[in-house]
């Protein structure tokens, strides 16, 4: 049976005991993911790549810690966010890189051409006026609407109260609606 072929729970399994193959068939499998996770947080397509290997050798020395191996993907995404966070806050600088760096995957059953330019024009659109936001809405819609996470993991990452993240996020995505309001209706 050749790696491709395997699930992540014997992947996992089979880097535990120091496989390269398998830790590459991994690697493979979550570093696009990973690396528009980062690059949404530091705004910088070398960084983010940086922050990404950085990511996985962190998670590749550290699997013993993983308790439950089915959560790989979510506990590698957590390592990637605070890895960008920490980088984010270190740096203090906000550079503007185009969108077309980022690699969108547009997972759908249907396939078809419109629907397919549709969602991509539509993703493009909302991240580049995402983009025109402050820098605290930003990275509070990125965590909140893009990675999923919930008022208090957000409280936590960006060292702020919870009411404080409700009021920031209910701001941010009424600004975000406004900014998006007049291309909408054209």
């Amino acid at each position: 049976m050749t790696l491709t072929n395997q699930n992540i729970e014997q992947l996992i399994a089979l880097c535990k005991l120091g496989n390269q193959q398998a830790q590459l068939e991994v690697y493979n499998r979550y570093y696009h993911a990973m690396y528009n996770t980062a690059f949404r947080i530091v705004k910088d397509s070398f960084e983010a790549e940086d922050i990404m290997q950085d990511s996985f050798l962190t998670a590749f020395t550290k699997l013993d810690s993983l308790k439950e191996v089915s959560t790989f993907g979510s506990w590698l995404k957590r390592i990637v966010i605070n890895n960008s966070i920490y980088h984010y806050k270190k740096k203090g600088r906000y550079n503007e890189v185009p969108l077309d760096n980022v690699v969108y995957k547009v997972e759908d059953d249907s396939d078809t051409e419109a629907n397919y330019e549709f969602t991509y024009v539509k993703a493009a659109q909302i991240m580049e006026t995402m983009k025109s936001l402050k820098e605290n809405y930003q990275l509070g819609l990125t965590l909140h609407l893009i990675e999923g996470y919930d008022y208090d993991e957000i409280c936590d990452i960006m060292n702020i109260s919870y009411a404080n993240c409700r009021t920031m996020i209910s701001r941010a995505k009424d600004s975000l609606r406004q900014k998006l309001m007049p291309s909408a209706q054209l």
